[in-house]
């Protein structure tokens, strides 16, 4: 089925990107690599009158290393430019790896990260990550600029804290993530994520800290509620054992996990705490960054 007829605008700046967005209102949309929105134009489950096509403008591209160690990630990179990104292999090698195995060949080389974020797919891979890596959204609109933390800006399933006439420009990762160590596993059906989860491991004069983000198998990605303190001086099996314990009990306990085409509820929480278990002792055999 092809979409509904519509106008197709490709502004150069992200100014003009924004008069059309304003002047068009909600019957305007931007696009990025359109490897979500157009499917779902095509479905005739989304219409617009006029698309904003932002491809066009170039700053929204790349990776930058900040001056306070962090990076800035442009909405418009694709997943196919970060998988093989220098700054990013530095700063975060296990996105690249991420980046390198999002759905297929054809989506990798034109869906976007900003996209991605924005559309707000539940089953998909870069969320949970950048989560647990807390990224920051950097939207421009009319009123100015400002930011918000990714885990709040996805409010939900295909549901976020843009509004209509906001342009995502980048995602930053602040320079504690990229001192962490972070594992990410999936397990997923149809190119998709059935579940993932990413794990992060800080460790300071108290101990190793263990962070996990449970994605896709609940609206919008969801943090495991925080370990015990003791757990983090621990080391070796004991700690092993006694953290798998704490964060597959958490998975057993989410909610807002729903039957679909993925999998039943309960066979997602399995599956949580399978990845739990992988991702941990990924992280455990990560060397400590600095």
């Amino acid at each position: 089925m092809l979409p509904s007829r519509f106008a197709l605008h490709r502004p150069r700046a992200v100014e003009e990107a924004l008069e059309l967005l304003e002047k068009y209102g909600e019957a305007a949309a931007p696009f990025a690599g359109g490897t979500e929105l157009l499917v779902a134009m095509k479905a005739r489950v989304l219409r617009y009158d006029h698309i904003v096509d932002l491809k066009a403008i170039q700053p929204l591209r790349g990776v930058q290393r900040l001056p306070d160690a962090g990076v800035m990630i442009g909405a418009l990179s694709t997943h196919r430019e970060l998988s093989s990104d220098p700054i990013l292999r530095e700063a975060l090698p296990t996105y690249g790896l991420l980046s390198r195995d999002v759905a297929n060949a054809r989506v990798r080389a034109s869906g976007t990260i900003g996209g991605n974020l924005c559309f707000a797919e539940p089953h998909a891979d870069p969320p949970a990550y950048l989560c647990i890596a807390d990224a920051v959204m950097h939207l421009v609109g009319p009123a100015g600029r400002r930011e918000i933390a990714l885990s709040e800006f996805l409010t939900g399933e295909f549901s976020t804290d843009r509004a209509h006439d906001e342009i995502l420009i980048g995602i930053r990762v602040p320079p504690s993530a990229c001192t962490s160590r972070i594992a990410y596993e999936s397990i997923g059906h149809l190119e998709r994520p059935a579940v993932n989860v990413a794990c992060r491991a800080d460790s300071g004069d108290g101990g190793t800290r263990f962070r996990f983000v449970v994605g896709a198998a609940c609206g919008r990605p969801t943090e495991l509620p925080s370990l015990p303190d003791h757990l983090a001086i621990m080391s070796g099996e004991e700690q092993l054992m006694h953290i798998e314990e704490y964060a597959g009990a958490a998975c057993d306990e989410l909610d807002d996990v729903a039957d679909d085409l993925f999998g039943s509820a309960d066979y997602k929480r399995h599956l949580a705490r399978v990845l739990v278990r992988r991702t941990l002792r990924k992280v455990l055999s990560m060397e400590a960054r600095s």
